[in-house]
Order: structure tokens, then sequence, then C-alpha cells
């Protein structure tokens, strides 16, 4: 396919998404669902189709075509020459941003689609009216919507125990358009923003991927020979041996370098941008609707202030016929002063230009509740998001399954776990009381989370059949002072499947028997 065709066909079909908006009202449903689920699915394939495409023909490296132009020195090349390559440079130019840009945005819509489809898989399962066997939307629709029994009679149901947050999905960058929504952000939208991708962008310590050794020796004609090589990350702690082995005895060394890595939690870009412009949007969407409600009750005057608001923006970017367009000074001190008037009107200031106190002490507590709440609300959603998935899910399924968050580490180590240590108790307060977001306040999350992390490791192997998200809500109950019914509240679980776990939790720490204390050591082993 030429590559303009290519282009051109894949701005097209993001346009085509782009007009399309998501509609999550009756989504628990049976067919708004599926019918959600498999055009987000669909979607995924042709675009996932497209980057192979651009893969292909090279749009990963783009301006490489470009290299071949000024090889030749100024006195080798004629200057009617010199233009016509300076011409024809900036045409390969263009058309290399441009497969770079479309390149970009198809991976940002993969990956956008990628998070919406991992929250409905966690939302909603289908169970077979005949034989009562569950399938995911995946092996449903693979399935063509037929049981193994041959009945195509199915049941929906919601999956209210698992992690997902459908609301994000409209906020989601599903026709690669991040740049645009980026842009879009208020100043607040954006310190969130900026917030919620640090948590993402979290790294582990390094862990040595590779080493480069300069190394000197003489080969089997007696000639000097030095050269670079590369080992694998297996030899990092015998390097030496393995350099022997290869080149003599009498090899050495001149120069090391050890090369690390260091993943992040979500360890690709472009989710981690997806996932925090939906988080910010959606958190926008909160405060939107409880932002009046909250400043009633914590200001002095709530219209007054919205007053100020209105005049402020009045005049934002009004301009006077009398005054030149180009004058900016003028411009800036014409506002000014017809602010003033109207604010000594309303006695918002005295004639000295001087603001009343009250409404002084307003706009610092307004200041305060979006610096100190609104702020870190979507900071609070997606911590707590993370924190109940890793809980909740076993090592395997978070190998297995994309889940909502595409990319994401299956384990953290300490560096990573540092961003759970911040709790967030003032935003989840808040949310509790004015919105139905369930979230409990837990210190030390990233301690429970390196006791889940320690028992899967225990538990491996174990024959006992393990409720996950009733094992995460008991091992909350088990490191903290949190009553079983908030944790069951939250976690949408009975608090009989939580005593449960509890007692097979002690099982696997506390072996009552020699027998079974002999195959835990073995385990362990």
């Amino acid at each position: 396919m030429p590559e303009s065709v290519l282009v051109n066909k894949a701005e097209n079909y993001l346009k085509e998404i782009a007009n399309d908006s998501i509609n999550l009202e009756n989504i628990e449903d049976f067919e708004v669902f599926k019918d959600l689920y498999f055009k987000l699915d669909d979607r995924l394939t042709y675009l996932q189709q497209l980057k192979d495409d651009m893969d292909v023909q090279g749009y990963t490296t783009p301006f490489t075509s470009l290299n071949k132009y000024g090889t030749k020195t100024v006195a080798e090349v004629a200057a009617d020459e010199v233009r016509e390559t300076s011409r024809h440079n900036q045409i390969f130019r263009m058309k290399a941003n441009a497969k770079k840009n479309i390149l970009d945005r198809v991976k940002s819509a993969i990956d956008s689609h990628k998070i919406a489809l991992g929250n409905l898989e966690q939302f909603g399962y289908v169970k077979c009216n005949s034989c009562y066997k569950k399938y995911s939307m995946q092996e449903y629709k693979e399935n063509d919507g037929k049981c193994s029994c041959k009945s195509t009679s199915f049941t929906f149901k919601v999956n209210k125990e698992l992690t997902h947050r459908l609301d994000i999905i409209p906020y989601l960058p599903l026709s690669g358009n991040y740049m645009v929504l980026m842009s879009e952000l208020s100043h607040y939208s954006r310190e969130s923003f900026k917030q919620v991708l640090n948590i993402l962008k979290q790294e582990r310590k390094g862990v040595v991927k590779t080493i480069s050794l300069r190394i000197r020796f003489r080969d089997e004609n007696n000639r000097l020979i030095r050269k670079t090589i590369t080992l694998d990350s297996e030899y990092v702690d015998n390097y030496e041996e393995e350099v022997r082995n290869r080149y003599g005895r009498n090899v050495r060394i001149e120069a090391l370098r050890f090369h690390r890595t260091k993943p992040a939690i979500i360890d690709d870009k472009h989710a981690r941008t997806a996932l925090a412009l939906a988080y910010v949007g959606y958190s926008q969407e909160i405060i939107a609707n409880i932002k009046d409600d909250i400043l009633k009750r914590r200001l002095s005057d709530f219209k007054r202030i919205n007053k100020y608001d209105e005049i402020l923006k009045e005049f934002e970017n009004q301009t006077p016929d009398f005054i030149d367009k180009y004058d900016l000074d003028a411009i800036d001190a014409w506002r000014k002063s017809e602010i003033n008037s109207r604010f000594r009107n309303l006695n918002f200031i005295d004639r000295f230009g001087n603001m009343t106190r009250s409404l002084k002490r307003d706009l610092k507590v307004r200041e305060s509740i979006y610096k100190n709440t609104f702020k870190n609300i979507a900071s609070a959603l997606i911590i707590w998001d993370i924190f109940r998935y890793y809980l909740t899910t076993s090592n395997n399924a978070r190998k297995i399954n994309m889940g909502p968050f595409p990319y994401m580490r299956v384990e953290l180590d300490r560096e990573q776990r540092k961003v759970f240590q911040i709790t967030y108790t003032k935003v989840i307060e808040t949310l509790n009381s004015f919105t139905n977001v369930k979230i409990i306040p837990i210190p030390e999350m990233d301690l429970l989370l390196y006791e889940k992390f320690k028992f899967e490791k225990e538990m491996h192997n174990s024959n006992i059949k393990f409720n996950h998200v009733a094992l995460g809500a008991g091992l909350i109950h088990m490191n903290s002072d949190i009553e079983l019914d908030k944790i069951s509240n939250a976690f949408n679980i009975n608090e009989s499947r939580i005593k449960k776990e509890l007692k097979h939790i002690d099982q696997i720490k506390n072996p009552k028997s020699n027998k079974s204390k002999q195959f835990l050591d073995l385990i362990k082993k």
C-alpha cells in the first residue's frame, strides 16, 4: 500500500473514532454492554493491523531515508543541485513527520482501547443457562455466542467484586488525540495529570540487562586485538570467568559498563498517558458535580465568589473600540479599571483598592480546597484501583490477563511501592461524603502489598482454592485496625467469604499438623 494512502487511511479511521462518542447509559444491560465491547474489540483489531502495516513500511524509523542527503561536500555540489537537494530534503522530512505522528496516534489509540476493554472484561461475564459454564466476553465473542454444550442462551452477570472503573472510558484518547486532550486541561488538571503520570512512571531499582566490556588479548598468531563485547545479565556475577573461557587466560578487561533497566509500574508511555488523561477527565466530572456543595459549606458567601468569577470572566477577553487592539498595555489598564469599578460598586474592594477581609478569606479557602482536595482526586482514585487490583488478583492472573492496566508489572519492588505510602485521607473522606465512590483510607498500603506478594510465594503449589478478592480483603483486616464490615463494603464481598479466607491464610502461615509443616517447608525450599 502506498505511504500516503496508508497515512490517509489511518487518519480517516481515527477521525471516525473521534466522532463516535462513548455512552455508558444502561451499561448493565447485556445488549448495550455487548455492542460496546464488540465495537471496541473490532476497532482494536483494525488498529493493530494498521500498526503492523506501518511497521512493515518503516514508520518506526521514518527519518532513515534522509541520511543519504548531505553526504557530499559543498565543493562537489553545484548551486542548483544544492537547492534541489534542499527541496527534496524538506519534502521527505514532511513525509517522515507525517509517518511519525500518525504511528504515534495509532499506538495511543491501541493502548486506550486495551484499557477500555480491560475494564469491560473485569466488569461483566456471561453464564450459560444450560450448563452454567462461565465465559469472559472475549471467549464469548471468539465462540460466536455459543457454549460448548451448543446452547446459545446466556445470562449477563456484573462482577462488582473485581477492579474496574468504566467511568474513565469516555475520557480515554481512543482516537489517539492525547495531545489535544492535554492542551485542553485547566491549570489544576495539568497539575493533577503530572501527579498521576509520576505515579505510573515510578521506577523499580535498576536491574542489570547487559554488560559491555572492552577487552585486549592476543590471537593464535600472537597479534594484539582489542574489541568490545556484550554479555547478558546472567553473567553479571561471573563476567571475568566467561571472558577467559571465550578468549583465553591472558585476556585483559580495559573498560567495563553495566547497562541497567528501570521498568516503571506501567511500562509503556502511551498507556501511562491514556490512563492519566482518563482518570483526570473523570475526576473533573466528579469535581463539577460536587464543587458547589462543598464550597457552599466552606465559604462565607458562595454567591459573592461566583459573582467575582463572573466579572473577571466578562472582561477577560474584552477590548474596547476606542483603544488600538495592538496596544496591549492600554487594554490591560482598561480592563483593570473596569473590574475595580465593578468590584467597588459591589463592595468587594474599598476605595483604596484593598479587597474585603471576608472575600480574601473565601478565595484562600477555595484555593486550598482545589490545591489539597480536587487536585488529588485523580491520584487517590488510581492509587486505590492499582492497589486493589494487585491485592485481589493472583500472580498468574496478572501475567495472563490484560486487565484494566496494560503493561503493568506483575510484582512491585520496594522503590515502586513508595507511591502507595500516601493515603490521601482528606480526598477519600470527600469522595465518600459527596459521591458513590467506595474507598477506605488504608495506612501503609506499600507494606500491605509487600505482605500480599510474600504470601503469593508462600501459597505457591498449595492445593487450597482461594477467592483472591476475599483474600485481599482478609490481608487488609489482618494487617490493620479497619473493621471487617468496612472492608467488606469497599470490596463488595460478603464477610463470611473473607472469614473463610482468613482461615486459609492461617492454615498457610501457621500449619497445625507435622505433615502440613513438612509440605510448607518443601514449598519454601
